[in-house]
């Protein structure tokens, strides 16, 4: 027997359906609500509003639980590579070892930008955010491959998705090289995805580049880490505004600047430049710790418990192991690193955190990896952009095949009632 809510309004009794997801969540179907009862719902934020069905991340915050298409996000940062991981989350499987030669191989045959992008390039100034740069090139590829995609078209939905996963990294790279003065670098057609990003992140003009082996593989496992992570605030970007039907790209574009918020990709650079500020106020930990407890300060402890997860940030289970290994690896001496290490211990042992589940998140660990990198704080959310793509292009792709309607929220109208002049 189909399961329901009622709903009692106005002397009337309202039946709505209930939908039940693979993993057991439910929710009330309210497609016709206004048309039966005049009325909407009013949901800040959309934190009780299910935008869509998807069957590409499960996420559940009270558990801890994030898989990518059925597999645990551990499993996959351990044992495959972030091209796999892209496969996955896009096509709905891992691929073969043909299907991944194949990507690579296509990947390697796009992987170059149009010159001319060069010029747009080059009218930022230095000091312009690589984020803003990242958007803004990313747009600009529209105009360099005009056609619109046939999303009933398996070949060209292919063509697009190869076209944007190979000339991505390059525009990232390319917006870190512009802010540090530094010439920009082509791809290695000779590397693997992560291998090539780092070189052409990191290579000098004088010398060659060999990435380090912890290098590359932190860096896979970040990427993975990021990949995706259900209907948040960049992916419902993305997916409402390819509702429009707009292009990929366009897409793409959108999401990139609702990452740059510090309340979304911005919180692992808010980590880094927390861990400045108390440096430059002397170190003492114990006393932001404090600030932190007090309810009458706004001081804020940066990279601490989630929106979502009410337990440990799965993610930061694998990342904390990631970030001992790369710090140790690297022997880096920072006094910004012993800060964070030095809250981090009194974080996981202070029972006002511990109580309230106040662990250290994926941000927080993130952005001491980077640092340690030497990638600068202002690259970390196109760090975090680099990662999302995949998760950006699969939630575009499921929006678009799964022939959703536009979106079109509505409001409850709090202005001035009609007035004559």
């Amino acid at each position: 027997m189909e399961e329901k809510v009622q709903l009692s309004y106005n002397g009337q009794h309202i039946e709505f359906p209930l939908v039940e997801g693979s993993q057991g969540e439910k929710a009330i179907d309210i497609q016709s609500l206004r048309a039966q009862t005049g009325l909407i719902t009013l949901d800040p934020g959309y934190k009780n509003t299910g935008s869509c069905s998807s069957a590409i991340t499960f996420l559940d915050g009270e558990k801890g639980i994030l898989r990518y298409r059925g597999y645990d996000i551990a499993a996959l940062a351990e044992k495959v590579s972030f091209l796999e991981v892209a496969f996955l989350l896009i096509f709905g499987e891992l691929p073969t070892e043909e299907q991944l030669t194949k990507l690579q191989d296509d990947i390697h045959h796009e992987s170059l930008v149009d010159e001319d992008i060069k010029t747009i390039l080059k009218s930022f100034p230095k000091s312009a955010h690589p984020m803003g740069v990242l958007s803004s090139l990313t747009s600009a590829l529209i105009s360099f491959n005009p056609s619109s995609v046939d999303v009933d078209s398996d070949e060209d939905m292919y063509k697009a998705i190869v076209l944007l996963m190979a000339k991505f990294p390059i525009l990232c790279s390319w917006a870190q090289r512009k802010i540090k003065g530094l010439p920009l670098n082509y791809a290695d057609t000779s590397l693997s995805y992560t291998e090539n990003f780092a070189k052409m992140m990191f290579r000098m003009p004088q010398q060659e580049y060999t990435a380090k082996p912890e290098i590359i593989r932190a860096l896979n496992k970040l990427l993975i880490l990021h990949a995706d992570h259900e209907q948040n605030c960049s992916t419902s970007t993305v997916r409402i505004v390819g509702s429009s039907h707009a292009g990929l790209f366009a897409s793409i574009s959108a999401g990139i600047s609702a990452l740059w918020g510090p309340l979304h990709g911005g919180a692992n650079q808010a980590v880094i430049e927390m861990l400045e500020a108390i440096k430059e106020d002397g170190g003492d930990t114990e006393k932001f710790m404090a600030k932190a407890k007090d309810k009458n300060d706004p001081f804020r402890l940066m990279g601490f418990g989630h929106r979502v997860y009410k337990n440990f940030d799965p993610r930061a289970k694998i990342i904390k192991q990631t970030a001992d290994e790369v710090l140790g690896q690297l022997g880096i001496e920072d006094p910004i690193l012993d800060i964070a290490k030095k809250l981090e211990k009194q974080a996981l042992n202070d029972p006002y955190f511990v109580d309230r589940k106040l662990y250290p998140n994926v941000d927080f660990y993130s952005g001491i990896i980077y640092r340690a990198m030497g990638i600068p704080t202002e690259m970390f959310t196109v760090m975090f952009a680099l990662g999302r793509l995949p998760g950006w292009i699969a939630q575009w792709r499921e929006m678009r095949l799964g022939k959703e309607p536009i979106g079109r929220p509505r409001q409850i109208y709090t202005g001035h009632t009609e007035r004559f002049i």
